[in-house]
């Protein structure tokens, strides 16, 4: 059996906002070549990837309602400069809250060039590329 290429399954984040949402991701996850790969809307559940479930959104199982946790952020991994760009213009336009401009990023590594933004209900998710600029 040989070792995944992942370390994680998948990160899921709650929303109160569900087509708010999806809507938010349908379009600022494009960018970076990211699709929808499960709808289980009935269950107010989406799964994006490139090839399998990596990344869900989601109203809480509980029923309660959806919270944002201090210190938690999700990044989704670019391959160039102006997909990472393209991620954070993408994200604003659709209503994120900028929580760090396109850059890089040297303290994370000499390639590392990334940005950070606040979603509908203010979890922080991160665009960012380990590679030269294009």
């Amino acid at each position: 059996m040989s070792t995944p290429p992942s370390a994680l399954s998948h990160v899921s984040l709650g929303t109160n906002r569900f087509e708010d949402a999806v809507a938010f991701y349908d379009a600022v996850l494009a960018t970076l070549d990211i699709r929808r790969v499960l709808d289980l809307s009935e269950h107010q559940a989406i799964a994006y990837g490139r090839a399998y479930p990596e990344f869900w959104i989601q109203r809480p199982h509980d029923g309660t309602a959806a919270q944002t946790a201090n210190g938690v952020h999700v990044a989704f991994l670019a391959t160039s400069h102006t997909q990472v760009d393209a991620f954070h213009q993408a994200a604003l336009a659709h209503g994120a809250q900028c929580d760090g401009p396109p850059g890089p990023r040297p303290h994370y590594g000499d390639e590392y060039y990334g940005c950070f933004v606040r979603d509908l209900e203010g979890h922080k998710i991160e665009a960012m590329a380990w590679n030269p600029p294009t």
